[in-house]
């Protein structure tokens, strides 16, 4: 923490930095909340990262689920306003990416500051949103994929926390079953579409959608997995600070 640095509110883990020129929002996928983003630095180079904290989960526990993207965006619109004053970009992995959009649209609608980019992540765009994998599973299979994922982290999975896990997972698949966006809106910032290379849920092809949503959409392929955009790897934050 520097000198320079304000309290944050709930929706950030990390107090806002007065040191950097730019920074930029990351927003967590389906059941995961900002310690998604633990590893990464607090700074890329005069860009500072600042996670999301969506309501319902990690030390946001207590607080009522945020019900629909829709929804979700509109709050955090409120929370954004007092950390304009610079640039600024949005980064949302998987079913993050799609609260990343409608918060972008929503700044829109209200004639307020635009993101120099967003960036999105592993994720079709919002009209091929029911095709998330995620959607069909059972409890079981989500119990699962949960395990498996808090393994890939070099953590073995306790039974009650996968519990609490699963039911903020449960909570979030309801919000994207629910989320239908028919007709692409255009936002006026570059969209940046990155795709994992090793990535078995979400092809190249998948994401070929985001072309109708901005006049300048970019596709990069980056080494790695579906998840391994928590491990920070060189490669991705390069690219993340390209709109500087």
């Amino acid at each position: 923490m520097t000198s320079g640095s304000t309290i944050t509110s709930p929706w950030f883990v990390r107090p806002q930095s007065a040191d950097r020129r730019a920074q930029i929002f990351c927003f967590p996928y389906s059941g995961t909340g900002a310690s998604a983003f633990s590893a990464w630095p607090a700074a890329i180079g005069d860009v500072e990262v600042s996670p999301v904290q969506f309501p319902g989960r990690e030390n946001r526990l207590g607080a009522p689920h945020y019900g629909t993207y829709e929804n979700l965006a509109a709050s955090l619109v409120e929370q954004l306003v007092p950390r304009f004053g610079r640039p600024f970009a949005f980064f949302g992995h998987c079913a993050g990416a799609l609260p990343a959009y409608e918060t972008v649209v929503r700044l829109a609608e209200r004639g307020l500051p635009q993101p120099e980019c967003l960036f999105v992540s592993g994720q079709p765009a919002p009209h091929d949103a029911s095709r998330d994998r995620m959607l069909a599973m059972t409890e079981t299979e989500l119990r699962a994929e949960l395990e498996s994922v808090v393994r890939a982290r070099g953590i073995e999975p306790r039974p009650d926390v996968i519990d609490v896990g699963l039911a903020v997972l449960l909570r979030d698949l309801a919000a994207a079953s629910e989320y239908r966006r028919v007709q692409p809106v255009a936002v006026a910032c570059p969209i940046v579409v990155l795709h994992w290379r090793d990535d078995p849920e979400v092809s190249l092809d998948e994401l070929e959608g985001w072309r109708q949503y901005a006049d300048s959409v970019e596709f990069r392929v980056v080494d790695g997995g579906h998840h391994d955009f928590m491990k920070a790897p060189d490669e991705l934050l390069k690219l993340l600070t390209s709109w500087r």
